[in-house]
Order: C-alpha cells, then sequence, then structure tokens
C-alpha cells in the first residue's frame, strides 16, 4: 500500500512538472525538420535511420544542461549570458538570433502555407488566421492554458505514425539500416547526415528550454521530474523522425520520386499510400508548423526582453511587459508579411537563416558549458567529469558539423 502510494504520489509530481521538455523536443520536429527527414527518406530510403541515435544523444545532454541552470539558477539562459559575459557581447549575440528567428518564423508559416494548399485552402486565408489565433494564444492566455495546447500539439505530431503504417514498409530493411548503417563520402550524402543532426538544436531552443522550466516553477527538490521530461521529449523528437523517414523511404524512394519540400512528400504519398496517409501527412506538417510559429516568436521576445531587463513572460499582462508583446506581434507580423509576398525568395531565407543559426550556435553552446561548470553560479550543480567530456565533445562534435554544413552552403 505505501510502494503504491508513493507511486502515485510521484505520478502526481511528475504530470505536474510535465512539459517544458516535451514541448522543447517535439518542437524540434518543425516544418524545416519535416522536410530534412522528407527529403532524406525519399533520396537515401532507410540508409540514414542510423543518424538518429546520435541526434538523441545530442538533443538529450543539451537540455539536460539547460534545465539543470534553469532550475538551480532561476534565471534564463539571456540573462546569464548578459551577466558574465556584458552587455556588448550579448547585443551582438541576440542581434544576430533575433534577425535568424524571424526567418525561421517565416518557415514555419510558410509550412502552414504548404500543408493548407494541399486541402485546397489559400494562403492568403490560412497564414493570417493561423497567426491571428498563435497572437491570441499568447496574448490573451496564460502559461498554464498555453502549455496544455502546446502539449496537444505533441501529441498529435505522432500522426506521422499512422503515416508511415500506411506506407507499409519494409521492416527488416529497416532494423538492418540501424544495426548496420552504411556510409558515403559523396558531397551529398555527408551534408543530409549533417542536416539531420544539425536539425535536431538550434540556437533558439536552449533559450526556450530554460525560461520555460523557470515560468513553470520548478524548484531542485523536483528536477529529477524535470530529467524525465526531457528525456521523454527526446524520445517523442526521434520516434517522429523515425517514421516520417520510414513513411517516405517505403514510397517515394522505392518509386524514384525526389521531392524538395515537405509539401511535395505529401502530395506525392496520396497515389501510393492512398488519400489517408496523404492527409494525415500534410495534417502532420500544419501541427508542426503552427506549433513552431508559436513556440519560436515567444522564445526569441522571451530571451531579448530578459536579455536586457525588460519584463517578459506569458503569464504578465500586456500592461506589465509591453516591451515582450510588442516584439513578440512584430515578428509574427514581419513573418506573415513575408510569406504573403508574391514569389518571395522563400528557398534563400531559409539557407540564409540555416547559415545565420549555423554562425550563433557554437557561441551559444560554448556560453552554456562555461555558465554551467562555473560553480558561482551552480555550486554544487556543475558538471561532474562525465557530463563535461559529453557536453564538450557534442559542442566541439556540432561546431564541427555547422562548419561542414556552412561549407557545403557556400559551395
Amino acid at each position: 500500500m505505501t510502494k503504491r502510494k508513493t507511486f502515485l504520489t510521484n505520478l502526481l509530481i511528475f504530470l505536474s512538472i510535465l512539459g517544458p521538455g516535451i514541448i522543447t523536443g517535439s518542437v524540434d520536429n518543425d516544418a524545416g525538420g519535416i522536410t530534412t527527414y522528407s527529403v532524406a527518406g525519399a533520396t537515401y530510403g532507410y540508409k540514414l535511420l542510423w543518424t538518429l541515435i546520435p541526434s538523441f544523444i545530442v538533443l538529450i545532454v543539451i537540455q539536460e544542461m539547460n534545465a539543470r541552470m534553469g532550475v538551480v539558477t532561476g534565471k534564463g539562459l539571456a540573462d546569464l549570458i548578459r551577466e558574465n559575459f556584458g552587455v556588448r557581447v550579448t547585443f551582438f549575440i541576440f542581434l544576430g538570433l533575433l534577425i535568424a528567428d524571424i526567418g525561421n518564423t517565416a518557415t514555419e508559416f510558410a509550412g502552414v502555407a504548404g500543408s493548407m494548399e494541399i486541402f485546397g485552402i489559400s494562403k492568403y486565408i490560412m497564414v493570417p488566421l493561423a497567426a491571428l489565433a498563435v497572437w491570441f494564444l499568447i496574448v490573451k492566455g496564460n502559461y498554464t492554458v498555453a502549455e496544455k495546447v502546446f502539449l496537444i500539439f505533441s501529441v498529435f505530431l505522432l500522426s506521422y505514425v499512422i503515416s508511415a503504417l500506411l506506407s507499409h514498409p519494409d521492416w527488416k530493411a529497416v532494423g538492418q539500416s540501424i544495426i548496420k548503417p552504411t556510409m558515403s563520402f559523396n558531397t551529398d550524402y555527408l551534408s543530409m547526415v549533417i542536416g539531420i543532426v544539425g536539425t535536431t538544436i538550434a540556437p533558439w531552443m536552449q533559450f526556450y528550454m530554460q525560461s520555460s522550466v523557470i515560468e513553470k516553477g520548478i524548484k531542485i527538490d523536483d528536477y529529477k521530474y524535470t530529467i524525465w521530461d526531457v528525456v521523454i521529449g527526446c524520445i517523442a523528437t526521434v520516434v517522429v523522425a523515425f517514421f516520417i523517414i520510414v513513411a517516405c523511404a517505403s514510397t517515394l524512394n522505392v518509386n524514384g520520386i525526389k521531392i524538395n519540400e515537405a509539401k511535395d512528400a505529401a502530395m506525392a504519398l496520396k497515389p501510393l499510400a492512398g488519400e489517408l496517409a496523404s492527409g494525415v501527412f500534410a495534417f502532420g506538417l500544419f501541427i508542426a508548423s503552427i506549433f513552431s510559429a508559436a513556440i519560436l516568436p515567444v522564445a526569441t521576445a522571451f530571451y531579448i526582453c530578459e536579455a536586457f531587463g525588460f519584463e517578459a513572460g506569458i503569464d504578465k499582462r500586456l500592461d506589465e511587459a509591453p516591451e515582450f508583446y510588442t516584439l513578440f506581434t512584430a515578428i509574427i507580423i514581419i513573418a506573415v508579411a513575408i510569406i504573403l509576398i508574391p514569389h518571395a525568395p522563400l528557398i534563400t531565407i531559409t539557407i540564409w537563416t540555416q547559415v545565420l543559426n549555423g554562425i550563433l550556435l557554437p557561441v551559444v553552446l560554448i556560453s552554456m558549458m562555461l555558465l554551467v561548470n562555473n560553480k558561482e553560479i551552480m555550486g554544487k550543480y556543475v558538471n561532474n567529469p562525465l557530463k563535461n567530456v559529453i557536453g564538450w565533445s557534442t559542442t566541439i562534435i556540432l561546431i564541427g558539423l555547422t562548419a561542414v554544413l556552412m561549407f557545403f552552403s557556400f559551395a
């Protein structure tokens, strides 16, 4: 009886803390991520499924450090960077992040437009409606309401499992590609490997994870539950990515169909796997895009306001945090305007956004590693030697992958 009571108590505490890790992990599967996984499956079949294993390790290591810093210090990553590295460094980092995140948000609304075009709905109707829905959720809602909506979105992303199962994959080939990975050293293959691992982590995600832990009010005594939240979020991220690759490999690759974006995959699935599989794939793209279109501007507005000492947070009223809500609104308006411009160069915007993310990622990761090892900030909760080995190795590998990806972008 006592054991059962303890289990129920732990479960209730966990459910109350659940959110930041799952949401941060799920939002990783945004329009850009889905496009990357779709193209990988269509082009290389099951051959790149093995890349999801290092992607999982990278995601879990980085997010655990973010969550721990947030719980221990009660401060966001932006706040800690300003306090420890100065206002000048902070200004240039966050100017770059702001520009990159406007481009990222535009990409998400492009995903909304593309997914709805499959259902015959014009982007000139759907994109403004989606933007208004996002704005009302954040400005008129509160953190509790927004978090519940985001968690529902996270569950809907599992629709890709259905789409993959309807594609009748070759499970033996799937298993072999994971157990016995194949490597090629041509430029296209390496670019795709880097793209899959690199899409797992973006600079803004580190700030969002830490700020959401703070808004949730999680204390160090409950940190073990936060770790499980992070782990479940990372597992969900990789599972969704796995089934997107499988769906496209089982249909598009075996039929020799090439695609350039996730919308193409949804349209190509219809004659191969049926209307339901195509519709479910498009619905998943819509959910992922509008999910990220909500999170990205919030995260950007939060960490920029935090970095420069302004009030920020979804739980704040409009008159309590005017700078936060003004910046949030401005990012959405600019991103939507870009999408609604006829013949807007979306591919060019996406490429340059990735390049800017690549330049900023090493700076953010190195700052994180220095902060999480600072005893004046973290006390006894600094990284142990094993976490430092994993953390610095992850940082160095990601910097290397980013450098190679940028080289390929300009080559």
